[in-house]
């Protein structure tokens, strides 16, 4: 008799165990895989990842703070720290699907971004990198990954600012990269990260001026190649949507209308009014970093399409910490001032969402 019962125990165990294994295998396949290969979406991410410096003293720029002698106290382990932060903003930014492409600013390397890629998860991911040197006198650019599943580079460039006597100023380049997604269609990338305003809003306001002046002869350049270019603009542009360099001279308008083919569109116009900044000073949030494209883009009954709603500021619990001071949260920053925090960056992601309409 109690052979029988243990004989009958053991058959509903199995049973059991079976049905536990048919259920994980169901409730795996019925979520969406982390590769984006056979999807008709994706996203584009944008980031500045606030220094993210080596631990090495570069001789030719302005980096000593960021070493381990340095005022900073920059060691591997907090670089290591940094790499791992900005590996989780990549991988949860968009979902269960990680974004085809990622841009970056305020990074000083290749070897950094080489490091981020290979000692932190994203190493399964498998993103290329476009990258080159910049003028800047602090040693920081901007980037490029890609996922070569998705996206093929066609051709890309750097573009320096220029002053009147047709020096180069030693500030960031605006990053070109134009290339085919998912075998199907062109789209246009222009990377930003315009000079800052740190010697002053009037001072610095002719040097963004001078970067949108840039921005929009390129775009005018494709244009006329091209009567309904996809363009994608990002980057940290160090002035608001309303603001002169961006909304006069860049031409960059509050998608309101019927969006015209070869205009630009500011899709960041109503961020702030929504209670969405990008980066905090005080009790004040802005929107310095941006999404603009093109009418094309939005106009689009082929191929890549997007839509205003579409682009949005990431804001994940984590990337914030509490304001005591002026009440409200915060970006979770690396720095405050020269003290040390351990956090993200002291801006916030901003994603654009792309749709096929095959």
């Amino acid at each position: 008799m109690m052979a029988q019962i243990w004989e009958h125990s053991n058959v509903l165990k199995r049973k059991m165990k079976s049905k536990a294994t048919l259920i994980i295998l169901l409730f795996f396949f019925s979520f969406p895989s982390f590769s984006q290969e056979n999807n008709t979406g994706f996203s584009i991410l944008f980031y500045n990842v606030e220094n993210l410096f080596d631990t090495k003293d570069n001789p030719l720029t302005e980096d000593n703070e960021f070493t381990p002698e340095g005022v900073r106290h920059w060691t591997n382990k907090r670089l290591n720290s940094k790499l791992s932060h900005i590996s989780k903003v990549i991988l949860s930014a968009s979902g269960w699907d990680l974004p085809v492409v990622v841009a970056l600013c305020e990074i000083e390397n290749k070897a950094v971004l080489k490091q981020l890629l290979s000692t932190t998860p994203l190493k399964s991911v498998g993103y290329k990198i476009i990258h080159k040197e910049s003028p800047d006198h602090r040693g920081i650019d901007v980037a490029f990954l890609y996922n070569s599943k998705q996206f093929t580079p066609v051709k890309y460039n750097y573009y320096p600012l220029k002053d009147k006597n047709n020096s180069i100023l030693k500030t960031r380049e605006i990053l070109y990269v134009s290339g085919v997604v998912n075998e199907t269609d062109t789209i246009h990338f222009f990377i930003n990260h315009w000079p800052s305003r740190y010697s002053g809003l009037l001072n610095t306001q002719p040097l963004r001026i001078a970067a949108a002046k840039l921005l929009l002869q390129k775009v005018t350049e494709i244009a006329k190649q091209n009567s309904t270019p996809k363009i994608i603009i990002m980057g940290d542009f160090n002035d608001q949507p309303g603001d002169e360099s961006i909304s006069a001279f860049l031409k960059a308008k509050e998608l309101n209308t019927i969006a015209k083919n070869n205009e630009l569109y500011n899709l960041s116009f109503n961020w702030l009014k929504n209670g969405h900044g990008t980066l905090k000073y005080q009790s004040q949030w802005s929107v310095f970093d941006q999404i603009i494209v093109s009418g094309a883009l939005l106009n689009a009954k082929k191929g890549i399409t997007t839509k205003l709603e579409n682009a949005e500021v990431v804001s994940y619990p984590f990337l914030f910490v509490k304001d005591e001071k002026y009440g409200g949260r915060k970006p979770n920053r690396t720095y405050f001032g020269y003290s040390y925090k351990g956090g993200f960056s002291d801006h916030l992601p901003i994603l654009l969402r792309l749709e096929s309409t095959n």
